[in-house]
Parts: structure tokens; sequence; C-alpha cells
């Protein structure tokens, strides 16, 4: 019987600080994961690669190989990313282009492709638009093909869309031997990968009880498992960096994003998070155990995305007295000028917020429950990039023909419209997915 394998999950979202991986790696962990994806995360990508096509990955992602590196050369780390995004070919590329540059050699780097459908429209559902339209188009692959690249030594995985969870299922399959039908182990395994794959959110970041009593949050220690070969898993984090975790943040990170507890989804497994016990063994340590499951569905979860148009948005800010009266009365000057200009809108949006932007706390108690500053922001959305882009012209002479505003850095303009994807989800028949995965190795 295998020991148990320590994994770290070393990030949570594109974008995620890198500075915890100093930390996650003082514990010795045997794998770390990077997970970054999200359908908001791949329409960035998308516009990436629309750009330049070498792109279409993380751009952070070599920040955090230039802290794991080291790890992989002298201890013999695994790092396991989906970061590859909707281009992992580029981005297993950049990475053997820059390991040449500065010399490294070692690396094991392994690339899974086959998720991308894009150009494959007799996979589509009948629902979704005509693959001519989309920008993106990706099937949430599972812990198989990552299995088959640890089998070929690979210490670097890059994959493009693979299941959150399944990128730690996959490191226990491979070191327990887990067989692809023990549905309870396989259920042990993706709940312990989704405990881990939000970073700090499993260790009191987000925490809905008394969030304020989680110690050093400027120092958020990320979550790491030792997981045993009947699945059962301790969870943690690194002794020396702030944040908790105890029966509540792990409770709290175990329903994150489940619409069913009892038939959670996953590629791999179905799993049903109802029979999950959670021993809070206290010095930062919580037991998991007792995960069920079912098998996998005959289908993979799909999302694509088509172009929905562009948006752009603007803000003023105004002060006391009447602050609230002149914001939305210059939301409706903004409105009736945009009218009269004749440029259609597709949509329109008006918000009010604001607390000390303007006069901190120089303002005190005002009579009537009049706020001292209100921040009115104005966003809207059309079908046609040079429309969008006009409207904001008719809206700036409002700083001087209209009620008066107060200029600071909470008045800004964005006129430069942004394109809007539309997003689509469905199911598709995993088996002629799974007949065009491959993974590729590279020695370096």
């Amino acid at each position: 019987m295998a020991e148990p394998l320590r994994i770290a999950g070393g990030q949570g979202f594109y974008g995620d600080a890198t500075g915890p991986l100093a930390d996650v790696l003082d514990e010795s962990p045997d794998v770390v994961v990077l997970e970054a994806l999200a359908e908001l995360t791949l329409a960035i990508l998308a516009k990436d690669r629309a750009r330049d096509e070498t792109l279409g990955w993380t751009r952070d992602l070599p920040l955090y190989l230039m802290a794991l590196v080291p790890a992989m050369l002298e201890r013999g780390t695994t790092v396991i990313t989906n970061a590859g995004g909707i281009n992992p070919v580029a981005a297993a590329n950049m990475v053997v282009k820059a390991a040449g540059a500065m010399g490294v050699t070692g690396l094991r780097i392994a690339t899974v492709v086959g998720d991308d459908v894009r150009g494959r429209p007799d996979l589509l559902p009948d629902e979704f638009p005509s693959a001519d339209d989309l920008l993106f188009a990706n099937a949430y692959l599972g812990a198989r093909p990552i299995v088959e690249a640890l089998e070929a030594n690979a210490n670097l995985v890059i994959t493009g869309r693979v299941a959150d969870a399944a990128l730690f299922l996959a490191p226990l399959v491979h070191h327990h031997g887990w067989a692809w039908d023990d549905w309870e182990r396989l259920a042990a395994g993706t709940v312990v990968g989704h405990l881990l794959e939000c970073s700090g959110q499993a260790t009191g970041g987000n925490h809905a009880g008394q969030w304020w009593e989680v110690p050093q949050p400027w120092r958020f220690g990320f979550p790491i498992a030792d997981v045993a070969a009947d699945g059962t898993a301790v969870i943690g984090k690194p002794s020396a960096a702030g944040g908790r975790v105890d029966f509540d943040t792990v409770r709290q990170q175990l329903l994150y994003e489940v619409h069913d507890p009892s038939a959670y989804v996953t590629p791999d497994v179905v799993v049903d998070m109802t029979t999950v016990q959670l021993e809070d063994l206290g010095d930062d340590r919580v037991r998991v155990s007792g995960a069920t499951g079912r098998p996998a569905p005959a289908g993979y979860k799909l999302v694509a995305a088509e172009g929905g148009g562009y948006a752009a948005d603007l803000s003023v800010a105004f002060g006391w007295p009447d602050a609230e009266a002149k914001a939305r009365a210059a939301a409706d000057l903004a409105r009736k000028r945009i009218a009269e200009a004749g440029l259609e809108l597709d949509g329109w949006h008006v918000e009010l917020f604001g607390v000390n932007a303007l006069h901190g706390p120089a303002v005190p108690p005002l009579p009537d429950g009049q706020p001292s500053e209100v921040v009115l922001r104005m966003a809207w959305s059309t079908t046609d990039k040079d429309r969008c882009g006009q409207v904001a012209r008719h809206i700036i002479p409002l700083g001087l023909s209209g009620p008066p505003p107060a200029f600071t850095p909470a008045s800004r303009a964005r006129p430069r419209p942004s394109q809007l994807l539309r997003l689509h989800t469905g199911v598709v028949d995993r088996r002629p997915v799974d007949a065009a995965v491959a993974v590729s190795v590279v020695q370096l």
C-alpha cells in the first residue's frame, strides 16, 4: 500500500497570489496543482487568442513556474495545471522556450489536448450557434489523460479545460493505483480536489462566519491534503502562514458551487457529498472521509461562447448636498442626450454607490439620512462597436452642462468598447471527445 500523497492547491484562479507558494513548498508537497480556469477566464483567453494566436493561456503561468521549478528539479515536486486554457500547446511551447533561454534542464513536460471541439461541429448540441460563430468551445475533460501523462513520468502537466477537481484526482489515482470504476475512491479524491481547488477559500478566505477573526489574513496559507490509499484525507495549511482550517472553513468550501450535494457531477464520478464526514482535529487540521460515488456520466460538460456585442461605462461622483438627486438627474440627462443623438442602445444600466471617496472623515453625519456622496455608474451595450464608442461623447459634456459633479478618482470614463461574449453550456458525448484526446511529452 502506497504512502499518503501530499497534494497542495497552489492557485485558485487566473490572477491569484503567487506569494503563498513559498509557504506551501516549505511543507514539502509531492504535488502542487495550479487551477486557473473558469468560464470568465476562457472568455478572457479567447480575446487574447483572437489578438495573437500564440496566446490563449493564462499569462501568470511563468510567475508560478519561476517559484516552482527549483522544487520540481531538486525535490521531485510534480506540478499539474490547466493554465493552458484554450491553447495548451502554445503554453507548453512558451515553457520550453523560456526554459531553454534560462538553461533549465530536467523538466519533462506533458501537454493534454482534445478538449477543444470548436472545429467539430457534429459534436455541438443542436441549440448551440453555428461553429463558425463560436470563439471557443471546450469540453470539461476528466483525470484520465493526466494520469497518462504522469505514467509517462511527466513532472509538469499542462492541460486545457480539465474539470477543476480532476486535476487533483489524477495524481491520487496514479499514486494509489485506484481503478476507474472504484467509485468510492474516485469520489473521495474528487472531494479532496474540490476542497483544494480554490486556494485560500478553504483556509478562511471568504469566510461566512466570523471572518474578522481569521489569523493573519494578509498572509493566507493555501490548503494542503495528506491523502491515504483509502481516500481518507487530512486537510491542513502551512504552519507558518495565516488563515484557518477548521470544520466551518472546510464545510463551506465543500458546498461551494455545488447544486446538488447528493449528486455532484464530475467527468470521473458522480459524488454523494451527503455521506462525507468532517472531523476537526484541531491545530488547523480536518479529517475528511466517507464520500460515496456513482458511475461517471456519459457526457462531458461543454462551454462555448459567441460574440454578444460591445459595452462601455462611465462613472461620475456627486457630493452633498442632494448627492443622490444630482446623480439620478445626471443619469436621466445622459439617457436623453443619447436618445436625441439617435444612438440606439441594447442595454442601459445605472448604479449608485459610495461611502467616502470624496470627503472621507471630514463630513459629519448629515440630516435626514442624506448620503454625503454618490458615485453614479452608467454602463451601456450595443451590437455595433463604433456606436458603443460614440455614446460616451454625448455623456461627457454633462461635466459642465449638468448637475454639479465632483471630479475625483471615482469619476472615470472607459469609452473604449469592450467585446461582450454570450456563453452557452451543454453536454457532449464523451466517446468522440475521448477519441481525440492526446498526450504529448517533451524532455528538456
